[in-house]
């Protein structure tokens, strides 16, 4: 098949044809037909697949036939680079069509507000829309959307793990209720095949490569304590120098800030893009990123979705990621559209076990490579035991009573209570050191209760 063979509309087939569109891929073979057809649809592929094209072309071809200035297509996405992502796609494949778009999303100024007003309160074809943003304008009563023919959920799975169930709820309820609904993901896990139930009708379904890897990607594992991380990312980055575009990801922001300083340190082109950020400087540094004046970016979760760019030979998981579709969506940033690319992940023993789900998510062993022996001994792998039971660490006992002293400050090295930040033994010091002692504490012992830890 070819975009001809899906008889698009002239000036849409002179767009792709300048863009140098020839051929869909499979999501946009199937999906497109379907789409245009005016039937609902739950589509769920791999990222890195042109889910963006999937549903923007027929879209765009939709509003070309329409020859309408309303508001007819709303596009919902969980962050702000996923939003600037898809105007520019709209931009570029409608560039000789008479279509507007506007990309809607927090942190910028008053004269962005203002403009998005006018889109929202006048017209614009096709709104692409972060939710919290939106809700923000709907509150303010001023939003049209009674001739919106489409409603398109982008990354839904995303926006509910972001707490954004109740603004996609609220939103919908200002929506006409005939209309078109699409549902895209790159994975598609119970929540939200329940969100697809409540508001989507009697839907297509297309699954393609769900929670898999593309088969591009070559994945590896090193196995490794956290203090030995920093040599190790740097022995990877002087192997992979030449190499244009590299992304490192943290699972918490203070990581990815410590861990740009530590890289800056040593000489590397690196920058790091996180929430902290103004909205300017992530732009920038998504800039320097796309145009390989910047070679490695560090980046948390947030932008494991949403990066549109081409030619990322390596993805390095610092941390292993909290949540294993997370794993299928960092590793998606390369090999991209059928290239080719090497994705490692350091496991340290806390992320043993999450590890291994990722294994069974993905349903494959990922090859565990050979630590370089100047960074001395590591651990075993063994996935099956949660922290607390790695070899060589003692599983808690929650709740036990141990012999001996048992006050706040403790009773020596051979004092009883659980010692918490006390290096020297005692009772459970908490975090103040003034506060109340455990049951039966006093400086000289009497057997204190250990307190139940915080779930990590």
């Amino acid at each position: 098949m070819t975009f001809e063979d899906l008889k698009f509309e002239p000036e849409l087939a002179e767009g792709l044809d300048a863009m140098g569109f020839k051929k869909p891929t499979p999501i946009q073979q199937q999906a497109i037909p379907v789409i245009m057809e005016n039937k609902d649809l739950i589509a769920c592929a791999q990222t890195g697949t042109g889910k963006t094209a999937a549903f923007v072309l027929p879209t765009i071809n939709k509003i070309i036939q329409a020859q309408t200035d309303q508001t007819y297509a709303l596009i919902i996405v969980p962050t702000r680079e996923l939003a600037i992502q898809i105007d520019e796609a709209i931009q570029g494949f409608a560039y000789f069509a008479p279509v507007s778009c506007i990309a809607i999303f927090g942190g910028n100024n008053g004269i962005s507000f203002e403009q998005e007003k006018k889109a929202l309160s006048q017209g614009a074809n096709i709104i692409i829309a972060t939710p919290g943003r939106l809700i923000a304008h709907l509150n303010m009563g001023y939003v049209k959307f009674d001739h919106v023919k489409h409603l398109i959920l982008d990354e839904a799975d995303r926006m509910l793990d972001m707490g954004f169930s109740d603004d996609l709820n609220k939103i919908i309820s200002f929506l006409p209720k005939q209309r078109q609904t699409l549902l895209f993901s790159a994975t598609m896990p119970p929540k939200i095949r329940d969100l697809a139930k409540k508001i989507l009708v009697e839907p297509e379904q297309i699954n393609i490569s769900i929670s898999k890897p593309a088969a591009g990607v070559t994945q590896g594992a090193y196995v490794v304590y956290d203090a030995q991380k920093p040599a190790l990312l740097k022995n990877l980055l002087n192997e992979h120098k030449g190499l244009a575009s590299i992304i490192v990801f943290c699972s918490r922001k203070e990581a990815v800030k410590n861990l740009e300083r530590e890289l800056k340190r040593s000489g590397y082109n690196v920058a790091a893009i996180h929430s902290d950020l103004e909205q300017e400087e992530r732009n920038e540094t998504l800039r320097n990123f796309k145009n390989k004046t910047l070679q490695i970016m560090v980046a948390t979760d947030i932008m494991s979705r949403g990066i549109d760019v081409d030619s990322i030979g390596l993805v390095v998981n610092y941390d292993v990621p909290n949540d294993a579709e997370d794993y299928v969506h960092r590793v998606g940033r390369t090999a991209r559209a059928e290239t080719k690319g090497t994705a490692l992940t350091f496991i340290n023993p806390e992320g043993q076990f999450k590890f291994g789900k990722i294994e069974e998510l993905i349903e494959a062993v990922v090859n565990k490579l050979p630590v370089p022996a100047e960074l001395g001994e590591t651990p075993e792998y063994n996935p099956k035991k949660r922290i607390g039971q790695i070899p060589g660490k003692k599983p808690f006992n929650h709740g036990q009573k141990r012999a001996g002293g048992g006050g706040h400050k403790g009773g020596g090295n051979k004092g009883g209570g659980y010692k918490g930040n006390n290096p020297k033994g005692g009772g459970y010091k908490g975090n103040n050191p003034k506060g109340p002692r455990p049951e039966g504490g006093n400086n000289n012992g009497g057997g204190g209760q250990a307190p139940t830890p915080p779930t990590a």
